[in-house]
C-alpha cells in the first residue's frame, strides 16, 4: 500500500470539514428560521450597512434577523437594524456537556469582527453527533469564561509560481 501524499490527506480533511459545515448550516437554519445565509453581494451590503470594512466578508457564515424573513430570496439591508453576524463552528464529536469540550479554530478576522460588533457578532457552536446534537450562540465576551487555552497559528501560502 502506498503512502498518501501530504496534499491528498489535507484535501480529504478539507472536503470533510466543508461537508460538516454545510450540514451545520442546514441544521441551524432548520431550527431557527431567523437565520439567513447571505450571498457575496449580500455580505458586502451588510458590511457596508454596518460600516465595517469589506475585508471582513469571510468572517461570518450566517446572519440572524429579529424576525424570520418573509422571503429568503431577498432581505432588505435597511431593515437589518437588529441583525447579528454569525460565525459557525461545527463538530461531529460526542460532547456530553456541550459546549464544554468543543475544539475549534478562529481567525484573527473573526475575533476582530467580534470586538468591533460586540453583541452583534456571535459564534454558533454546533454539535452534529447523533447522541448529543445541539447548537449554542455565544458572543466573544460570553465565550471567554469557557476558554481553557488559546494559541496563535500562522497559515502561510507560497506564490503559485516563481516571482518575475
Amino acid at each position: 500500500m502506498e503512502a498518501a501524499l501530504p496534499g491528498e490527506h489535507s484535501f480529504k480533511i478539507t472536503l470533510s470539514n466543508n461537508k460538516t459545515e454545510k450540514e451545520a448550516v442546514e441544521y441551524v437554519m432548520r431550527r431557527d428560521p431567523r437565520m439567513v445565509k447571505p450571498d457575496s453581494a449580500g455580505r458586502r451590503a451588510i458590511l457596508e450597512h454596518l460600516e465595517v470594512p469589506k475585508g471582513f466578508g469571510r468572517a461570518f457564515d450566517l446572519i440572524r434577523l429579529a424576525r424570520p424573513p418573509e422571503s429568503t430570496a431577498e432581505v432588505a439591508v435597511d431593515s437589518l437594524e437588529t441583525l447579528a453576524l454569525i460565525e459557525l463552528k461545527a463538530t461531529k464529536k460526542r460532547l456530553v456537556n456541550f459546549p464544554y469540550g468543543f475544539f475549534f479554530g478562529a481567525t484573527k478576522n473573526e475575533l476582530d469582527l467580534g470586538d468591533i460588533l460586540g453583541d452583534r457578532f456571535k459564534f454558533c457552536f454546533v454539535c452534529l453527533h447523533p447522541e448529543t446534537p445541539g447548537h449554542q450562540l455565544l458572543t466573544i465576551r460570553e465565550m471567554e469564561p469557557l476558554v481553557r487555552s488559546k494559541r496563535i497559528q500562522f497559515q502561510i501560502n507560497f506564490l503559485a509560481g516563481p516571482p518575475v
